[in-house]
This record gives structure tokens, sequence and C-alpha cells, in this order.
């Protein structure tokens, strides 16, 4: 019996399951391709940015060759941040410093959320999946025991069969898991090292606009 033939005779429940691991298998890969490419993207975009940046004479020389290098907008939002004026709010409380701490903090957590995106979906996957596909098979077990005990005669052939393709459920909800929690580890290495990179940045470039901008 194959995998349409066993939906065919399973209920809604059944039916159901299979559908939720679909899901889930068709969303975690569309994530981990997109975010590979983003990624791989971002990688060496990064590097390039900050290259061009320290390169550049002035300030504003460095947000110009940002604008040919970083595709993906991470770098340019922490440059861009230190230009907004504070002035007369609470915001521009403080000295130039802590002023720029702020700025710089806050615009690196938007960086970092658009890197982590998608990361939650995957961890969510590769948690619950195999959770899911167990009870797609509790289920179907149930089902198959329910519909022989009708039979009136219980045979050893007779409830292998059923029970076997229940168990089907079970490897779908591993085999949507694996490639989710794969992809959540690695994607989450090249994660931490872009991270690193920006965070090192916005620690210099806070250090060099403190000391005053140069022009």
């Amino acid at each position: 019996m194959n995998g349409w033939d066993l939906l065919r005779q399973s209920d809604a429940v059944g039916v159901g399951v299979a559908l939720v691991l679909l899901a889930m298998s068709v969303g975690s890969w569309v994530v981990i391709l997109w975010k590979a490419w983003l990624l791989l993207r971002a990688h060496r975009d990064v590097a390039r940015s900050i290259g061009a940046f320290w390169q550049a004479p002035t300030l504003e020389d460095g947000l110009r060759s940002l604008r040919r290098f970083d595709r993906e907008g991470l770098v340019g939002p922490l440059v861009e941040s230190t230009q907004i004026r504070t002035a007369g709010t609470l915001a521009g409380a403080g000295d130039r410093s802590q002023q720029l701490t702020r700025l710089l903090r806050d615009a690196l957590h938007t960086v970092l959320l658009k890197l982590q995106a998608g990361q939650v979906l995957l961890a969510t996957v590769g948690a619950t999946a195999p959770f899911v596909g167990l009870l797609g098979t509790v289920w179907g077990i149930y089902h198959a025991l329910m519909g022989i005990s009708g039979a009136g005669q219980v045979s050893i052939d007779k409830i292998a069969g059923p029970v076997g393709e229940a168990l089907i459920m079970t490897a779908a909800g591993l085999t949507v898991a694996i490639p989710a929690v794969l992809g959540y580890n690695v994607l989450g290495r090249y994660i931490g090292r872009i991270e690193a990179d920006l965070e090192g940045f916005a620690r210099d470039l806070r250090e060099l606009l403190s000391a005053g901008e140069p022009t």
C-alpha cells in the first residue's frame, strides 16, 4: 500500500495530521533555502561593506560606499542611525557617547531581528514534527484495531499490516523534523558569525563618533 492508499483509508484526523506535516515540511524548506541564500550573500556583503566603509575618507563617503555593497541592508542602518538628531527629547539626554550607544543598540536590534527571521519556525518544526507524526501513528493504530475488531477475526497478519502502515506517520514526522533541526543549527552558526561582525562594527563606530565625527 502506498501513501495515497493510506490517506484514502484514513479518517479526517489522519488526513489532517498528514496535511500538517506537509505544511511543516514545505514551510521548513522554504525558510531553509531562503535563509541560506540570504546569509551567504550577507556574510560576503557585510565583510565587503565594513571594509569599504573604513577605507572612506569621511562618513558621507562611507555611506555612499555602503550603498554599493550592502545589498541586504545590514550595515547601512547602523551608520544611518548615528545621523538621527535627538536634540530636545529624552533620547537626546546625556552626552554624545550615551546617545550613540542608544541609537546603535536600537538599530542593531532591528538588523538582528531581520537575520533571525524564520529561525523560530525551524525550531518549532524540529521540536513538534515528531510528536505530530506520533499522533498520526497512534490514531492510525487505533483506527486499524477498531476495524479489525469489528471484522470478528483477529490474527497477527491482519494486525501487522495496518500497524505497519500507521508507523509511516512516525517516519514522516522524523523526515520533516530532521532537516528543520539541521537547518536551524547550520544557519544559526552563520547568523552568529554575522552578528559578531555587526556588533564589532557598531562598537568601533561608536568609539569613532564619540571622539568626534570625521569630516
